[in-house]
């Protein structure tokens, strides 16, 4: 999880992560993704014990060691978890802000029925203008961002209810199954979530994917269009870390 955490102990026994928000929304959000993604019944997810404007208080998870049956388990509940759906891609979760965030990243959730336009405007430009506004792009990569948008292939895929910032840093294995972590929950593309496992690697990802085919298989040629899904969380880490994710961020866009 980001953000200031601590342990503490409830007046029924149960030891809970007290977690402090860092903006605007930040916490209701969070609150909102969990019970969404734990509403599925798909995927294990730390239940909310309680929340205000500043703090959360979730359910805490033991962290152990990884393994392949719990990876196999994980990519059954991840297609189920996307196959729940959404309203429409960029829907927030029920009760969750418009205006969230993804890490200490602001990510606005705003409803489109076409998933191309829609992911162009609310999870590619926004953040290449921020990188631009602050030096880290130039005219030349704007300029490059604003063409591969343009080529952006359209998708018949329905809205998948999405954990939306599913790097391997938000997987937490217990040693029995994989927990989620820290959602930035919205309605997306399923393969948004599938290309962030890859770009940061995750524990027996051939095991977590092939468990999800067999339950939801991947459209055609998916593993070619992981670069397209990558280049938000690139863009995002751009903006939040500089200059050593533009040269990645760079390179997926040319891949269009």
């Amino acid at each position: 999880m980001a953000g200031d955490l601590r342990e503490a102990v409830l007046d029924d026994g149960r030891v809970v992560v007290v977690k402090r928000g860092h903006g605007p929304g930040a916490i209701a959000a969070e609150a909102a993704g969990l019970r969404w993604l734990a509403s599925a019944k798909a995927v294990p997810v730390p239940s909310v014990a309680g929340h205000d404007e500043n703090l959360l208080v979730v359910e805490r998870v033991t962290a152990g060691r990884s393994s392949a049956p719990a990876a196999e388990r994980l990519g059954r509940g991840l297609a189920r978890l996307h196959a729940a759906g959404a309203p429409a891609f960029g829907a927030a979760p029920p009760g969750g802000p418009a205006d969230a965030w993804i890490g200490r990243a602001p990510m606005a959730n705003v409803p489109g029925e076409d998933w191309a336009s829609w992911y162009a405007a609310h999870r590619v430009l926004p953040y290449v203008r921020r990188a631009f506004d602050a030096g880290t792009f130039d005219t030349d990569d704007v300029t490059l961002f604003e063409r591969a948008c343009e080529r952006i292939p359209a998708s018949a895929e329905p809205p998948a209810r999405l954990h939306g910032d599913l790097w391997t840093g938000n997987v937490l294995w217990d040693g029995r199954e994989a927990w989620l972590i820290d959602p930035a929950a919205h309605g997306g593309h399923r393969e948004t979530d599938l290309a962030m496992l890859h770009l940061f690697g995750c524990p027996h990802l051939g095991s977590v994917l092939g468990a999800y085919e067999e339950v939801t298989p991947l459209a055609e040629g998916w593993a070619g269009r992981i670069g397209l899904h990558q280049l938000f969380p690139l863009l995002v880490h751009t903006v939040l870390f500089g200059r050593s994710y533009a040269g990645q961020a760079v390179a997926a866009a040319r891949t269009f």
